[in-house]
């Protein structure tokens, strides 16, 4: 797999101009680059070939949709082989967004968004904790999104 430093400064300074607005035609970055549209959809298919871009979504306020609870939920498994088992349930549940096998105090630490705490507390009694080979969960009630943004691609000297 390609690492960053595998990549050339215009290969950086493409992605830089896409993580801060996927928007961004491609004819605009490549005249602000001082190159061809043709160069940048070519080193664009090349990240896309290497794994590093993985597509493009689009960013949505979830508490403008009604979704006005996020949370963190930290998953205490029975035993950590069962982690395929379990993620593979945790997966089809829709209002997990995020999920991340760790090391510490969880086996797994997920990202939840829910309309309100009723339907947070029915998401964890019917569907979290009912899923077999979890033994407890933790939730964290998150108060504000302080900072969501990409990682800064350093320029190296």
């Amino acid at each position: 797999m390609a690492k960053i430093h595998d990549l050339d400064k215009l290969d950086r300074q493409i992605l830089s101009i896409l993580m801060k607005d996927a928007k961004m035609p491609y004819t605009d970055i490549a005249k602000k680059l001082f190159v061809s549209g043709g160069t940048v959809h070519v080193r664009m298919k090349k990240l896309e070939e290497l794994g590093i871009v993985k597509g493009s979504r689009l960013e949505v306020d979830e508490t403008k949709l009604g979704y006005d609870i996020t949370s963190f939920i930290g998953i205490f498994l029975e035993r950590s082989f069962l982690y395929n088992e379990v993620i593979d349930k945790v997966k089809d549940i829709p209002e997990v967004v995020n999920a991340y096998y760790t090391t510490g105090n969880y086996s797994i630490f997920a990202k939840v968004c829910c309309r309100d705490t009723n339907h947070l507390r029915e998401l964890l009694s019917e569907k979290i904790q009912a899923i077999e080979g979890i033994q407890r969960t933790e939730t964290l009630i998150a108060l504000e999104e302080s900072i969501n943004r990409p990682i800064t691609l350093v320029e190296e000297d």
